[in-house]
């Protein structure tokens, strides 16, 4: 190899992905065409090649997952372990791969580089704005395969799968109330402090849970974002949605334990309840006839 070649630089190029990377010494460019990752060095794309063939011979021992590497399966038992070495700086929040971390540093920043091409909507991550496209499209390809239940997001069905196991994995320090989702765990820990940390701007009404106050904020928007696919009324919470269907359906699950005069909807088997006890619990504020 004479002294031009050696100032010459090359690619080594393996086509689906988006990384570069030159390699000096190389008159030219090898390219490799499962995908368009470039790489330093032909070790790396020897090792990139992997993660697009099929062998997988990397087996790990307690849940029998395979992978195309060593580095993979190591990576992948930090999570059986409970291990999680990568802390944010930030709030103290710890996670069990480095490439979380650096996804969680993006909520602190506020940067949010991918949009939404049908209705502008920003994300911090990709995965987000992958997610949110499902429900532009009400595709819901995870599907339960005990009740085939279908969801939106892989997230949801973990979480619906629990409710089948009846394991109620998420503990309250507080309590020792149990729940068989982390979210249903974190709305329920403020409620022990009195805490109503999510106040609203622009009424300064203030709630202890973060669901509240993101359906509190949607009266203020008079934005409706759930739609009834029968008659597309729309409805500005995910449970009037959800009561509203079953109106649809003549479904009247609400049955009154006194008469079995069965309601549609429980605010009305509520009220229906007061018939039976003499109790007149709406008063009016002029003349206090009730």
């Amino acid at each position: 190899m004479d002294q031009s070649e050696e100032n010459l630089s090359g690619l080594y190029s393996s086509n689906e992905c988006s990384q570069r990377g030159e390699i000096g010494l190389l008159s030219k460019s090898p390219k490799y065409s499962v995908c368009n990752n470039l790489f330093y060095d032909k070790y790396k794309v020897n090792r990139h090649l992997l993660v697009h063939s099929d062998d997988k011979s990397f087996k790990c021992s307690i849940c029998l997952k395979s992978f195309s590497t060593k580095s993979h399966l190591n990576r992948h038992l930090i999570v059986h372990s409970n291990e999680k070495p990568f802390e944010c700086s930030v709030c103290n929040k710890s996670f069990s791969r480095k490439s979380h971390l650096k996804d969680h540093l993006l909520l602190h920043s506020d940067v949010k580089p991918f949009k939404c091409s049908l209705c502008s909507k920003s994300f911090s991550k990709k995965s987000t704005l992958d997610t949110h496209l499902i429900a532009h499209n009400h595709e819901k390809p995870f599907k339960c395969s005990l009740c085939s239940k279908s969801f939106a997001r892989k997230t949801t069905l973990k979480d619906h799968l629990l409710l089948h196991s009846n394991e109620k994995a998420f503990n309250c320090p507080v309590c020792n109330r149990s729940y068989s989702q982390r979210s249903h765990l974190n709305d329920h820990l403020p409620m022990h402090g009195n805490e109503k940390a999510f106040e609203c701007s622009l009424c300064n009404k203030s709630f202890s849970r973060k669901s509240y106050f993101d359906k509190h904020l949607f009266f203020h928007n008079n934005e409706k974002p759930f739609k009834c696919s029968l008659c597309m009324k729309s409805y500005s919470t995910k449970s009037e949605l959800s009561s509203h269907i079953i109106v649809h359906s003549n479904e009247k699950p609400f049955k009154c334990s006194i008469c079995n005069k069965s309601f549609s909807r429980k605010s009305n088997l509520n009220t229906h309840s007061f018939v039976h006890s003499n109790e007149k619990a709406f008063k009016c504020s002029v003349c206090n006839k009730s």
